[in-house]
């Protein structure tokens, strides 16, 4: 038989590419009994990974709080360095970058300390003294209030500060990615940062790991139109993908990007 946490990755995958599944189509993937299968779904729902609904469960739609930071820097930390490599790849020695305040974001601060020269904007304290290290970088960290829980700066003084600047690239973290919703984070203050982000850049990248796709967090941030690239570390469910390259947005996983027929044809 297989192991349960085998079983516990395809069920979530599963569930993320079609939205749902029901417990008999999962007996028939998986290959266990209906008592397995719904013993599985019930840890996986106690985790907040899916919900529960009659014969079967679906993707959470919505969730009201966050975990810890601490918490979510171990959680899909394999995920999140795959994509933070990505990241890597695509910026530039001496590129100017706006990077919000998340999990995945400090582990792209982390990929990023091989590039030089560049300029870095932040709303995150450990995310500047990362970068603040490397050869030649610039790093201005937003002032106000510090947040306990991840040394996070928010407020109209933070707004403020990230209107004096104009970068290449805004990267922004996601508490969801709604097909219906777009970019939603968890804090009202969040959203409004990742607002000022993508008003302030050339060009708007989202780093976000499976998880998050057909997420609702409780705030909306920016519409998928607002966006550029979403650098994940697998496919997005089908109707995530469909709602993403009808605004244009780039796809980029591991195994290569995904982006529409007329936007693949512009010479980069």
């Amino acid at each position: 038989m297989m192991h349960w946490t085998a079983r516990h990755r395809a069920i979530m995958t599963l569930v993320q590419q079609n939205g749902s599944c029901r417990v008999a189509e999962l007996m028939q993937h998986l290959g266990v009994s209906d008592e397995t299968v719904r013993r599985d779904l019930r840890v996986l729902a106690d985790k907040g990974l899916v919900d529960k609904v009659h014969g079967g469960a679906m993707m959470p739609a919505s969730r009201l709080h966050e975990d810890p930071f601490a918490a979510r820097l171990r959680m899909n930390a394999q995920a999140k360095r795959m994509i933070a490599e990505l990241v890597a790849a695509e910026v530039h020695d001496g590129d100017s970058l706006m990077l919000d305040t998340g999990s995945t974001t400090v582990f792209v601060a982390r990929a990023l300390t091989r590039r030089r020269n560049l300029v870095v904007i932040t709303n995150n304290g450990e995310i500047g003294r990362i970068l603040a290290g490397g050869q030649g970088n610039k790093v201005y960290v937003a002032g106000g209030e510090i947040r306990g829980d991840d040394g996070a700066v928010f407020g109209e003084a933070a707004i403020d500060f990230l209107t004096r600047f104009r970068v290449d690239r805004a990267i922004l973290s996601a508490g969801g990615i709604h097909p219906e919703t777009g970019l939603m984070d968890y804090h009202l203050p969040e959203a409004e940062t990742a607002r000022a982000m993508a008003a302030r850049a050339e060009r708007t990248m989202v780093v976000a790991d499976h998880s998050k796709f057909l997420l609702r967090a409780p705030v909306a941030a920016l519409a998928l139109e607002r966006l550029d690239m979403i650098v994940t570390d697998r496919a997005p469910p089908p109707v995530t993908q469909e709602a993403l390259e009808r605004e244009g947005v780039v796809i980029r996983t591991p195994a290569g990007d995904s982006r529409p027929i007329d936007a693949a044809l512009t010479p980069a």
